[in-house]
């Protein structure tokens, strides 16, 4: 498929008639049509108006292959870059002082928009493998609050560093591990300990490792 079924695909799909769109283009209709037939092709310049009236990109307008795209379907936007720091590692596993990095890692725009002030920590063990295997990076928000069963990074008794699942009664934290490895146990910290647990973010996104090479 190529610029001129463009064209015509998304004109059709916006609900405009050739008109309409010599209209906003401020061209011929007669133009909008050798177009739309393969007679002549807009120039470079037009075709980014052209993107710009249905909200697509110049790529999409020159694409030639949009087979299997369902009728009506919005075609993704280009991709905007955005970096987030790596802060260190979180151990998946027994309990540890996360290691310092100082590094960037790609993120989705959006994902970075909605959570400004996170950052990656890089996974180490096996305790949260069947969400989260080692070596993937996972993004933490900061400011985000974990409901019971969010995957959270948590700073026992004041350095120590552990992700897991958390769930809290009020009197009674459990740290509950998401493993293949049944070995793992939950951490259990009752209002009776002398311990202390902090959240230190919830898990909000995560990359594979081996989509990072």
């Amino acid at each position: 498929m190529g610029i001129s079924q463009n064209i015509k695909r998304l004109r059709k799909q916006a609900g405009m008639t050739q008109v309409e769109l010599a209209e906003k283009l401020d061209v011929a209709r007669s133009t909008i049509t050798q177009w739309e037939t393969g007679w002549s092709s807009p120039r470079m310049g037009m075709v980014q108006k052209l993107a710009g009236v249905f909200g697509v990109t110049s790529a999409d307008m020159l694409a030639e292959d949009s087979e299997g795209v369902p009728s009506g379907a919005k075609l993704p936007s280009e991709p905007r870059p955005a970096y987030a720091p790596l802060l260190g590692r979180v151990h998946a596993g027994d309990a540890c002082e996360p290691d310092v990095i100082d590094d960037r890692i790609p993120i989705p725009y959006e994902v970075r928009s909605a959570h400004p002030h996170g950052y990656f920590l890089e996974v180490e063990g096996n305790c949260m493998s069947r969400v989260y295997p080692e070596g993937c990076h996972i993004y933490i928000d900061p400011r985000q609050q974990p409901r019971n069963g969010s995957v959270a990074a948590v700073s026992i008794d004041g350095a120590d560093y552990v992700m897991r699942r958390l769930y809290n009664t009020g009197r009674t934290i459990v740290l509950s591990p998401d493993s293949w490895d049944d070995s793992y146990e939950d951490i259990v910290i009752t209002g009776e300990d002398e311990r202390t647990v902090e959240c230190v973010g919830t898990v909000v996104w995560f990359q594979p490792a081996e989509e990072m090479e």
